[in-house]
């Protein structure tokens, strides 16, 4: 048995020697062996009660008297990762918003293997699993799942040059490689029994991101993941096919300790209030919201072209994102997205350059040759920081994403824009709202009230998405150097 500091060690009944120098007569002593069964009801009852009281997990009430939530996860893409100091990831934010609803400070802790994050939560070390698990009935002998909070499909992944492969009969005897102890062996392995010839080859610890870049790299031949984890992947190796499903549908959910009954039931209560409220669509979109768009020939030509061309200017952009504020790798992913990373890049509305300035706009900022990266970099830039200063008033990555569509369709249209959302019951200052009433503004009921008329609102929502694509690309690069990132290193393939 653990004995913590504020337990109680258990007691211990020892009898007495009889003695024989006392007889209690017959009806005290029929009343004293009353009183001792009820006795040694009491004990053996409170004896189980204290054993449970002192099982080795975080009740809701430990968690609410400590002021402390300690979640497990793993350090990847997919559940938390730390990027210029901040700490970032779809499961890390929505641990965060639980921590926030009980009232308590958030602790996470890294489990270094997959096959850590279950004996941590039966330890009583942290409160609960947040790490994308499936909710297995294997798993669920040993812990108790939360509700599913996401519905995800396993899946075969292969490279392109395989991609006439969407059948097992067509892997053959073909090995697929997964990592040990995941639904995915599992689940193979149980298709394997039904007759399937396939070979499966474990991986210890080997994350799953890392077996899809194998894949990429052509490596291994096969791996098996959860759509989520598969469509955000194929940004960053988009050599990969998602093919043919493994598996039904499935729920990812939260685990905790068998007894911790109150604490499962207080987190069910948290994902239904999230869900009714908005608050987990919104962290949803953050990291999921458009992995589903995919365009091969774009993301080929931007990963060979962040090795290729990127490297010119990447001192200029430094130095200019260092100046105003701004992350580095935000500016690059703009200019891919405003030229390619072309110098002598010109539009047909008159924009030129790496950062497509107009002449006005160069002249307004002291440019003086408008194709110069030393001269057109830093004065985008400055604009940029010009909008994000205008729109004070917003917080957080709205702010910044507002600030991107003005560069891109000018203040004018984005006030209109904000004045429509207005009317129509939302929040003007949020970038969710604003990226579904800007295209609006290109039909002539929404545009004939406004006052700078009409606007191809599509064209900013598109420019931002694209934006925060190519940004996320380069985040991911940056945190292979990074001891506190993710266990995968995302290099370019090529």
């Amino acid at each position: 048995m653990i004995v913590t500091p504020h337990m109680s060690k258990p007691s211990t009944i020892s009898a007495a020697p009889p003695d024989h120098r006392s007889v209690l007569p017959l009806p005290c002593l029929a009343r004293h062996r009353r009183v001792s069964l009820l006795a040694l009801v009491l004990l053996l009852y409170l004896g189980s009660t204290s054993c449970e009281w002192m099982a080795p997990y975080q009740s809701l009430h430990q968690i609410r008297k400590s002021g402390e939530l300690v979640v497990v996860t793993r350090n990847n893409a997919n559940c938390y990762y730390v990027y210029r100091d901040e700490e970032m990831g779809f499961e890390y934010e929505l641990a965060k918003a639980f921590a926030d609803h009980l009232g308590v400070r958030l602790r996470i802790k890294i489990a270094d293997q997959w096959s850590d994050l279950i004996p941590e939560v039966l330890s009583g070390k942290s409160a609960l699993i947040a790490a994308s698990m499936t909710a297995t009935a294997a798993r669920g002998k040993q812990i108790r799942f939360s509700d599913s909070y996401m519905t995800i499909r396993q899946h075969l992944i292969v490279h392109r040059d395989n991609v006439h492969i969407n059948t097992f009969e067509e892997i053959g005897e073909g090995a697929i490689h997964v990592r040990e102890g995941t639904s995915y062996q599992e689940r193979l392995q149980l298709l394997q029994r039904e007759g399937h010839a396939y070979r499966i080859i474990l991986a210890p610890n080997v994350p799953t991101e890392e077996l899809i870049r194998r894949v990429a790299l052509r490596e291994i031949a096969f791996t098996v993941a959860d759509d989520n984890i598969a469509l955000l992947n194929r940004r960053y190796y988009p050599q990969i096919v998602i093919s043919t499903a493994v598996s039904g549908h499935q729920g990812l959910a939260w685990g905790v300790h068998p007894k911790a009954r109150e604490l499962a039931a207080e987190i069910n209560r948290f994902l239904r209030k999230i869900q009714s409220d908005g608050r987990f669509k919104e962290i949803y979109e953050r990291y999921y919201g458009d992995v589903s768009r995919f365009d091969y020939v774009d993301l080929r030509t931007y990963h060979r072209r962040i090795t290729s061309r990127l490297p010119k200017f990447e001192a200029i952009i430094q130095a200019a994102a260092d100046e105003f504020g701004f992350d580095w790798r935000l500016i690059a992913a703009q200019i891919y997205q405003e030229s390619h990373l072309r110098v002598w890049a010109r539009s047909h509305a008159g924009a030129y350059g790496l950062m497509q300035l107009t002449r006005s706009t160069a002249k307004s900022l002291g440019v003086t040759d408008i194709y110069a990266p030393e001269q057109n970099i830093p004065a985008g830039v400055r604009h940029l920081k010009n909008l994000y200063d205008h729109y004070r008033e917003i917080d957080g990555d709205d702010r910044l994403w507002i600030a991107l569509a003005a560069y891109n369709i000018g203040m004018g249209h984005i006030q209109d824009a904000r004045d429509l959302t207005r009317d129509r019951g939302e929040d003007p200052n949020s970038w969710a709202a604003l990226r579904q009433t800007l295209p609006l503004l290109s039909q002539k009921a929404f545009y004939r009230n406004s006052r700078y008329g009409f606007c191809r609102g599509e064209e900013p929502v598109a420019y931002v998405r694209q934006i925060q694509l190519y940004y996320d690309i380069l985040k991911r690069l940056a945190i292979q150097n990074s001891d506190a990132g993710p266990e995968v290193l995302l290099n370019p393939i090529l």
